[in-house]
């Protein structure tokens, strides 16, 4: 492959605004920060209240200057978005609720920032608090070796209110006072490179992937290899969701024409032509075959030497999320539960929608398919209700690992034995609803344990209340027949649903 190599010389160098990366706890008032500096409200947006992907947005103030902001989760299931994070920023900011304490993610995401060497501001928030107290968190902070300069120390902060807006002129002005003291310049007159933030699959318009550009200037119709990946660049949207037809160092744009999702943290480049950028991607999509080659008769070797009990306690999973950041971060939290003896295999990880595909491989594998911010396809859902497979859909991260810890410590319990279903073909609201019911498999046994499946998928797991035939109580009923059924703690009924019950 002929390149064409390009000199940077001091001339080519032009100032460039900072790239900062906002981290802390969840719940801290990261996004809230944000929210404000950008007078949108990106937190409602978010299951839960917490921030499920990396955001990145570039914010212009009124005396010319912007910085670009990366919006990294608080929760610790997102170690690693947070440690990508820090690996493409100039400046890290630290926000710390002063009604709290500083908390085991905070100082996980100082740790990455110092381990990345560069400079760390706090925004000590949430001082409108009543029981706000900021000299405790100064006082924490000294306790870790991080003296803050009203103490006498060499790291910027700043006390804010998320919320109010108190104090936030003070912190841009103290980042950009950072910014001025690094030089931060790029040259924008070669072809692009940057690093991947997130990659998704949009049903409309295909693989959208967020990027952040680092040296030289994006244009339309680049030709781009990010990974194992390439394509013809189609579209090029701003933050805020305008086109454009090029992109400068330091921004965050996404872009449309890649063949596939890339993995968040990935490097990308532009190249000259198609061919060369098709060539690039083809070796290194073998070279990731052969990797993958032999960690799997690495995993074979490893698993015939484990015993059979340990096999038979082997949890496996199929992964399908709405971005390749969610997918790693939840890969990499359910591998954690694992022990010796109690195994979370994750067989498959991918984005989009659950498939055909997917639950023909669970079935396949015994798997259980999880789908996060994901929903699953009518086909799939039909083999899944056929075979009695188990589909989990989330939009919070932590629901996924609570989920899996209790099935984790629940593994020796004997298999579940279906015994029969029955469909909610009508519900009368009483003091608990009362859901009608036709026996369409088996025998439907009162006091027994039951699951609600809806379009496929196990929404509710609990016990059979009251089983009637017209007004009389009875043990059981059978398939053909009509009953009326209510299940303990539950009300929410739709016709259609199946209340599975099982021994």
């Amino acid at each position: 492959m002929n390149k064409k190599k390009f000199v940077c010389l001091e001339k080519d160098l032009k100032p460039r605004c900072p790239v900062v990366t906002i981290m802390g706890h969840v719940d801290h008032g990261k996004t809230s920060l944000l929210d404000y500096i950008r007078k949108t409200n990106v937190i409602a947006g978010e299951c839960g209240g917490i921030t499920q992907h990396i955001g990145a947005y570039n914010v212009k103030f009124k005396k010319g200057n912007s910085i670009t902001f990366l919006d990294t989760p608080g929760h610790e299931a997102f170690t690693s978005m947070r440690a990508r994070g820090t690996k493409i920023t100039d400046i890290v900011v630290v926000v710390i609720a002063t009604d709290d304490d500083v908390m085991p993610q905070t100082k996980e995401a100082i740790s990455h920032a110092q381990l990345a060497g560069v400079p760390i501001i706090f925004a000590l928030n949430k001082i409108d608090k009543i029981n706000s107290n900021p000299d405790k968190i100064r006082r924490q902070l000294s306790d870790m070796n991080l003296l803050l300069e009203e103490w006498g120390g060499k790291y910027k902060s700043q006390e804010i209110s998320a919320k109010l807006g108190k104090g936030i002129d003070k912190l841009l002005d103290k980042i950009l006072l950072e910014a001025e003291i690094l030089n931060l310049k790029a040259n924008p007159n070669k072809p692009a490179a940057g690093t991947v933030i997130e990659a998704f699959l949009d049903k409309g318009r295909g693989y959208c992937t967020t990027i952040l550009i680092q040296e030289g200037t994006l244009k339309l119709g680049d030709y781009v290899v990010a990974g194992t990946f390439h394509g013809k660049i189609k579209v090029i949207l701003d933050d805020i969701g305008n086109n454009i037809q090029k992109v400068l160092p330091s921004k965050p744009v996404k872009i449309l024409g890649l063949n596939g999702a890339p993995t968040s943290g990935e490097r990308f480049k532009v190249f000259k032509n198609e061919k060369e950028a098709k060539q690039l991607a083809s070796i290194r999509s073998n070279l990731k075959k052969e990797q993958n080659g032999k960690s799997k008769s690495k995993s074979k070797s490893k698993s015939k030497s484990k015993s059979k009990s340990k096999r038979e306690e082997e949890l496996k999973l199929i992964i399908k999320g709405d971005m390749d950041g969610s997918v790693e971060a939840i890969t990499y939290s359910l591998e954690k539960l694992s022990t010796d003896s109690r195994i979370i295999n994750i067989i498959y990880k991918n984005i989009g929608l659950i498939t055909e595909s997917d639950v023909l491989l669970a079935k396949a594998s015994n798997a259980i398919i999880v789908g996060f911010n994901v929903k699953c396809t009518l086909k799939a859902k039909m083999i899944a209700t056929k075979n009695n497979l188990e589909i989990r859909l989330y939009h919070i991260i932590y629901d996924i690992i609570n989920d899996f810890q209790k099935s984790l410590n629940g593994i020796k319990e004997k298999k579940v034995t279906v015994i029969g279903n029955a469909e909610i073909i009508n519900f009368f609201k009483r003091k608990q609803t009362i859901a009608g019911c036709l026996i369409r498999n088996g025998k439907i046994i009162r006091n027994s344990k039951i699951r609600l499946i809806r379009d496929g998928v196990v929404i509710y797991t609990g016990e059979l209340n009251s089983l009637k035939r017209f007004q009389d109580d009875v043990k059981e009923v059978n398939k053909g027949y009509e009953c009326g059924i209510i299940i303990k703690d539950y009300n929410d009924f739709k016709i259609g649903d199946i209340i599975e019950c099982y021994l």
